[in-house]
Order: C-alpha cells, then structure tokens, then sequence
C-alpha cells in the first residue's frame, strides 16, 4: 500500500480497502466507463489497495480516443484552409490522422488554436467576420450542453461563419455494444459520474437488468472510485445486478433537465463511429433541424483518401477491455506521447497515457470471464 500517501483520507482508504477484501470470494472483472477515472486509479495506485481478485480493466470512456480516424482526417483537411480558424480543446491537436495531426497542420501555419469552451469559439467568430470558425465538438454527454447553447447562441445572434465539427457519443449504447460482444470480459461497471450528472441515470436501468449486470456511479476521487468498486464487489458477491449512486453529492436520478433540453433542441440522436468499436446504432448526436447551418460537414465536404490505422496500434482492444496499455508492444518504444500511435497515448484522459506517465507497466494480463454477464 506504497500508495496510500497520495490520499487526503489515508484512514478512510484504509477500510475501504480492508472492506473490500474482506467481500471479495471469487475473482471479478470491473470497467471504469471514464478515462479521468482511469487517471485516478492508475495515479494514485487503487489497483494495488485491492485484491488479487479484483481485476480493473479500461473502458471507452475517453471521447478524444474513440473519435474515429476518418474525423481527426477531415479536420486536419478544414483546419488546413487559409479561410479557417479551427479552434479545440488541446488534447485533440496531437492525435494522428492517417497522416498528419492538428499540430502538425498549426506547425505548417494553419490557424489551429486552443479554446475551452465553444463560446470562445464563438466570440472569435464574431471578432473574425471574414474568416470561418470551427469549433471540434468532442465529447461524451457532458460537453452536449455548452456546444448545444454555442449553435443556439449563434443562430440567435445570426452569427453566419461559425459551425461545429460534431463528434459526439453516447456512454449507455457503447456499454450495450460491449456487453454483447462475445468477447466481453465485463462483470460490473464504475459509470462515469459527470455524465451522470447531465444525464441521470435512469437509461442504465434497463441495461442492469438486461444484462444482469451490476453499475455504480461513481465519482472521481480516490475514495469515490474505492466506495463503488466496494459497492459493485458487493453486488457481484449477493448476486445483485442494479444501478447504484455513489456521487450521490453531485448526481441525481433525473440528471440536470434543464441541459438534457438544449440538448434536445439543438442535437438528435444519431449512429456514430468509434475508433476501435466500429458503428454503434444511436450512439451518438447531430445537429438538428435549423441547427444543421452549423455543421461544418456540411459546410466543408470532405473526399479524402481512406483513413488508415497504424497496424501496431491496438487501441481498439484497450477500449473494450480485452488488453491492458503494457500488453502493447509498441507501447513505451515505438508509442510515446511525443510520436503516439493512437489517440489513448496523448489524450488527457488515455489509458496508455496514464500507464506511460504513472509508470504502470507491470500489471497482471487479463484474465476472460468464464461466462457472458448476460448468462449469468
């Protein structure tokens, strides 16, 4: 428990860690859905507060690492435009096309810049009149709301030469796509607690039941991710499959209704493409109605080559769980932050960037289930 200095409440992991143990019977494979929860637990070395029966393995839950190869390929194309100025969020700038990057579009002279939230973007808009803004619109639910109101606020405003790059999905559709897949590992879930928070957690619902398959929401301190790995072993061990919230102090059932309308107003529910998981139906949203002025699809048609994937990267199985970051072999040597294969290396909330900068590199292979969670 070397690691233990790295929390505000030794005592309190202390016992959480003891109550664990003292639950666990049999061996169980839990999935963090968040990338900032993988960061958590691999910083702070949670894996080795648990048992050896305790097997925690990452999911899809970085939305810069399942944005599919083919995107990152068309705005690196509209970024290149001298009548652009393509703004987002800083993670998104190394992530490799088939080719090239954004950063590597801003060290040739594109207008590349960083923004933190679309409303910068729009501003910028507003300020530029004769250049087009684009705003890369990557995220999970949590982002939905400030790029839902930057396309309402532009179309209130009249706001002309603004658009959005979409690239958002869904958490509920990519946990269904794996829990069905036959090489599903999964036993029980950590949902992601800001999602929750925009979102609720009523859709999970059905997915506990139908799967049988226990889901916890958690938040993202250290004790947060401690209370719902204790929660989900406690589950697993009576036999329970049920949605549980642990960020009880920033969560509710119902999620924020408010945002969850301007969503619905500005987007609509769509297929989308992941990196390493292919086409989920309904998985993700678009513009809507009047709001599809501000697609840059639209706006920019894209007829590049076929996106191509690095052959050495298997980012796809380190989204869905089958393999850890270390089980790579071009991680560390050939994959590194500064020349990443795959977005999970030099995205804030990657996997493989967590395991390279924590130095996590020598963790136990994980071991398949015997049978699908459905079975059970």
């Amino acid at each position: 428990m070397k690691f233990l200095s790295e929390y505000r409440d030794q005592k309190a992991a202390e016992q959480l860690s003891q109550a664990i143990r003292q639950k666990v019977a049999r061996p169980w494979i839990i999935m963090e859905i968040c990338g900032g929860q993988t960061h958590t637990i691999v910083k702070t070395g949670i894996e080795d507060l648990l048992p050896r029966e305790i097997t925690l393995v990452h999911g899809p839950g970085c939305p810069v690492c399942v944005t599919p190869i083919e995107l990152i390929d068309k705005a690196v194309a509209i970024a290149g435009r001298p009548d652009v100025i393509f703004c987002s969020f800083g993670d998104m700038l190394r992530v490799p096309g088939s080719s090239r990057s954004l950063f590597d579009v801003k060290a040739e002279g594109g207008d590349v810049r960083i923004a933190y939230s679309p409303l910068d973007a729009l501003k910028l808009a507003k300020s530029n009149p004769e250049k087009q803004v684009v705003f890369f619109a990557v995220g999970f639910e949590t982002t939905a709301p400030a790029n839902a109101m930057s396309a309402w606020q532009a179309d209130h405003d009249g706001i002309e030469n603004f658009s959005l790059l979409v690239s958002h999905v869904l958490v509920p559709p990519a946990m269904e796509a794996l829990l069905s897949s036959e090489n599903c590992v999964v036993q029980g879930f950590l949902a992601a607690g800001h999602v929750c928070t925009v979102m609720g957690y009523e859709e999970y619902l059905p997915i506990a039941e139908r799967y049988k398959v226990p889901i916890v929401v958690t938040g993202f301190e250290p004790l947060d991710i401690l209370e719902g790995i204790h929660m989900t072993v406690s589950q697993l061990e009576q036999g329970r499959y049920e949605v549980e919230n642990q960020y009880s102090r920033a969560v509710r059932r119902e999620g924020n209704r408010p945002a969850q309308q301007r969503i619905a107003e500005v987007f609509e529910i769509a297929p989308r493409q992941w990196r390493g998981l292919g086409e989920i139906p309904a998985s993700g949203f678009q513009l809507r109605g009047r709001f599809q002025k501000y697609d840059a699809n639209r706006r920019f048609p894209f007829s590049g080559e076929p996106a191509r994937e690095s052959p050495e990267c298997i980012a796809g199985l380190i989204l869905q769980g089958i393999k850890k970051p270390h089980e790579c072999p071009a991680f560390a040597v050939k994959c590194t932050p500064e020349n990443p294969l795959g977005a999970p290396m030099v995205s804030s909330e990657g996997a493989c960037a967590a395991y390279y900068h924590y130095g996590r590199r020598q963790n136990q292979p994980i071991q398949p289930q015997l049978s699908s969670p459905a079975s059970r």
